[in-house]
């Protein structure tokens, strides 16, 4: 599934090819994602022009005239720039024709993702209007964290992956942060001291920031908005290694299911 670096990656590509242009068409072929495309959706983007690409959490916020296109890439999702002459695929759900020539077209082969057009602001939309802060944002840091996880007995990593709590730590970039930060993933987080936390919230920015200018990690459903895979999963030190030897100790990174997901952890390095 796409997390937030993948997700920023495709904001960042598709901005030069959206911003200043005008949506001549939308394409809409099929309407049954997560929740279904409004039928009224492609007459109410046509004509209006590109303010601004944005991401929140996980969502792409296309600002235009009178509104935003929110569009969530679910667990297979892509955004790929083309043009006429490129045969539409399987799942090519939607396409938005620019003024250009150019077409930015949402593949979802697990229709899992959505999409959105409303008027109001983006912070009153239901689906963002309870999220915790951006991970990358002077409001996110080690008391945020230490002060939300008072009499909280989940475990840590499941903590840091809760959007409420704070947006976009997917499951490898919790797995990575947590190792960086020395801490067991099963930790109760409501028994971290607020200097650990501290250490984990510096961490959180840094893994998401490598990951980002990496280019997002390498999933198979997921491709850049050129269509190319990102290259973070080469940088990876514990997720996905289990058996493997620890990069810091040598001893074998091991795995254990927390909240129904893989997370991997050094039994050494992390207490």
């Amino acid at each position: 599934m796409p997390e937030l670096p993948e997700v920023e990656t495709v904001c960042r590509g598709l901005a030069p090819h959206l911003v200043g242009e005008t949506v001549t068409a939308v394409l809409v072929r099929e309407h049954r994602l997560r929740w279904p495309i409004d039928d009224g959706l492609a007459q109410a983007v046509t004509g209006q022009s590109v303010i601004a690409v944005s991401r929140r959490a996980k969502y792409l916020l296309i600002r235009l005239d009178r509104g935003h296109l929110m569009i969530h890439l679910g667990m297979s999702g892509s955004m790929r720039v083309s043009d006429t002459s490129v045969q539409v695929r399987k799942h090519d759900h939607v396409d938005l024709v620019l003024g250009s020539g150019v077409i930015v077209r949402f593949h979802d082969p697990r229709r899992f993702g959505s999409m959105f057009y409303f008027e109001h602001p983006p912070s009153e939309h239901a689906l963002l209007s309870r999220l915790g802060p951006e991970p990358l944002s002077d409001v996110f840091g080690g008391d945020h964290l230490f002060h939300t996880s008072r009499k909280r007995s989940a475990a840590v990593k499941t903590f840091i992956m809760d959007s409420h709590v704070v947006v976009g730590v997917g499951n490898i970039y919790a797995s990575e942060a947590l190792f960086a930060a020395g801490i067991r993933p099963d930790r109760a987080a409501g028994r971290i001291a607020k200097k650990r936390y501290a250490t984990l919230a510096a961490e959180i920015k840094i893994v998401l920031s490598k990951a980002i200018a990496e280019g997002g990690t390498t999933l198979r459903d997921f491709a850049r908005e050129d269509g190319s895979p990102g290259y973070f999963t080469q940088s990876l030190a514990v997720y996905g290694r289990a058996g493997e030897a620890c990069v810091r100790c040598g001893s074998a990174i091991r795995e254990m299911r927390i909240g129904q997901r893989n997370s991997f952890y050094c039994a050494r390095c992390q207490r």
